[in-house]
């Protein structure tokens, strides 16, 4: 008989940093998992990922096993860190602060792929565009255009 899941657990932890202080250990601790086993295979992992921030599902089982599915970072994250940003505009639409290359929209697209909710690369970086714009962040022009 298949195990009952008794909880679904979403979080953003830094890539290979998962410990026990807050927010993992909390989370964790009120459905009886064990929170050093979480850590040490979430940080093996993710190895080579440091600091970048990740989404993790955690599924719960109702004897205190449980399972992990790590996602792709968040858009904005990557954006920033092609940007060399430390964090978005706080005036969006009016404010721009930095920039980026169609290459690397297109580049975070396609990490992005498996977690948008389209199977089409240029939706997918028309949707990073977006998340570009709303940020502050403009979209440098192609050379090669004119």
């Amino acid at each position: 008989m298949p195990k009952r899941v008794t909880a679904q657990i979403k979080l953003h932890v830094p890539g290979a940093q998962a410990n026990p202080a807050p927010p993992v250990g909390p989370a964790l601790g009120q459905h009886g998992v064990n929170i050093m086993q979480f850590c040490k295979q979430f940080n093996d992992q993710t190895k080579g990922r440091d600091g970048l921030i990740l989404p993790v599902v955690i599924s719960v089982y109702e004897d205190r096993t449980f399972t992990f599915i790590i996602k792709s970072p968040p858009s904005s994250v990557l954006l920033k860190r092609a940007a060399n940003l430390a964090k978005a505009s706080g005036i969006s639409g009016k404010e721009i602060i930095g920039s980026v290359t169609p290459k690397q929209i297109e580049e975070i697209a396609k990490l992005k792929m498996k977690d948008l909710n389209t199977a089409d690369l240029a939706s997918a970086i028309k949707i990073i565009e977006g998340t570009a714009r709303s940020m502050g962040i403009a979209i440098e022009k192609n050379e090669k255009a004119q």
